[in-house]
């Protein structure tokens, strides 16, 4: 147990002091906390709005579409290499100088807009250096939590990250919105300002962020070959994969089941926004109680209870036709999801050791992220050829499945983990 314990012991400057206090007295936690924030309100003002420029500069909706796809797709390729990098190099460094390069290719977009002079080429590029810098951040940032709060507030401090994350997913498309009606090109100066501000609020961090490293780094192929069989090793983990990839497809299918059964019910943007919006709040609200609940009751039911909630929620959706009732039975749902989110996150970080924070951290992303990826072709295809019924209690069969497998593997390794 000593060296478990050992190994398991943040590193870098002493956290233990004032260890019940609130992760925000910490004052790189707050910058990190403030960095993630800005980041997310200067994408959402400008992501959203990118493929309505290029249709504005008179390029087709199928162009516009793809680079938007590609865009997502080259972030989704360099998250893992990153997380490579993250394990070896100073991860500080590696924080800012990818902000200064998303400000680079955003600013480089805003002067041609302002310019009129948009050129899909350059967009695309732009587009792709963006997204790759943005997942080098997000594999420099998931080692770091360690370094920043003691482990008996890893669940708060998660908590907040997650509620910060929830917060600029409701504020920041309006956000971008009233940007956009002032002209085109102040989201994308907004999005260019803000990972100036993110560089300089990494920079400003004071903790050492450096990974552990035991003897002479190996080749790349090796250190990426060692972060995928940690994670597939660690039964812990691997259960996160299943758990996380499988919710992630089956929450994004039923979110664009009901934006797509909402239309085709001829539904006003303003109602199918709705949807969206009561979500958003659900999973704000579900993050901030997150860190309490944690605290009040244990892990494994935690898992178990929020997993087969999901099922009749899904089944709901198979029986209504209004717009509200979608809002509030997907609210019910991302109230539920942000506490099995923090439980399962702050143990990956115990259970992983410091060298592996950002392969572990990057391997779990990649694999929730890449069948999201698939979840609106999916949605939309199988509405169309079977209707939007027959696809929610689809869903509604697959969370149970899903709930069952958590509910067979819940306990075990909650006990691992710890």
């Amino acid at each position: 147990m000593g060296e478990a314990e050992e190994e398991l012991r943040p590193s870098g400057p002493d956290l233990s002091k004032n260890s019940s206090a609130s992760p925000f007295r910490r004052r790189d936690f707050a910058l990190f906390w403030t960095a993630g924030a800005v980041d997310g309100l200067g994408t959402c003002a400008s992501s959203l709005f990118l493929p309505l420029i290029l249709l504005g500069a008179g390029y087709s909706s199928g162009l516009a579409g793809l680079v938007a796809s590609v865009a997502l797709v080259s972030g989704l390729v360099v998250s893992p290499i990153a997380g490579v990098f993250a394990d070896r190099w100073p991860r500080k460094p590696m924080m800012y100088a990818a902000a200064l390069i998303a400000a680079g290719a955003m600013g480089s977009v805003f002067v041609a807009v302002a310019l009129g002079h948009v050129v899909l080429v350059h967009v695309l590029v732009a587009a792709v250096v963006e997204q790759a810098a943005s997942a080098t951040y997000g594999a420099a940032a998931s080692g770091t939590i360690r370094r920043l709060v003691p482990p008996e507030q890893y669940s708060r401090a998660i908590g907040y990250l997650q509620a910060r994350d929830q917060a600029v997913q409701i504020v920041g498309p309006t956000l971008g919105g009233v940007l956009y009606q002032l002209a085109r090109w102040v989201p994308l100066l907004a999005d260019a300002a803000s990972f100036l501000l993110v560089a300089v609020l990494s920079k400003a961090i004071r903790a050492d962020l450096t990974p552990e490293r035991q003897g002479p780094a190996p080749s790349f192929t090796r250190d990426l070959a060692e972060g995928l069989r940690f994670v597939w090793a660690e039964p812990f983990l691997r259960f996160v994969v299943v758990w996380t990839a499988g919710i992630n497809a089956l929450l994004g299918a039923l979110y664009f089941h009901a934006v797509f059964s909402s239309h085709a019910q001829d539904a006003s943007p303003s109602s199918i926004g709705l949807i969206l919006t009561l979500a958003g709040i659900g999973g704000l609200l579900g993050a901030l109680a997150a860190p309490w609940l944690v605290r009040r009751v244990p892990a494994a039911r935690i898992v178990t209870g929020a997993s087969w909630a999901m099922v009749p929620t899904a089944a709901g959706l198979a029986f209504t036709s209004r717009t509200w009732a979608y809002g509030l039975l997907l609210s019910g749902v991302s109230l539920i999801v942000p506490s099995v989110v923090v439980v399962l996150q702050t143990r990956a970080v115990l259970v992983t050791p410091d060298r592996l924070l950002a392969r572990m951290g990057t391997v779990l992303g990649t694999a929730g992220q890449g069948v999201a990826v698939l979840a609106p072709v999916a949605a939309g295809v199988l509405v169309a050829a079977y209707g939007g019924r027959a696809v929610a209690l689809g869903c509604a069969g697959a969370f149970a499945g899903l709930a069952l497998y958590a509910t067979t593997r819940a306990r075990l390794v909650v006990r691992e983990a710890l």
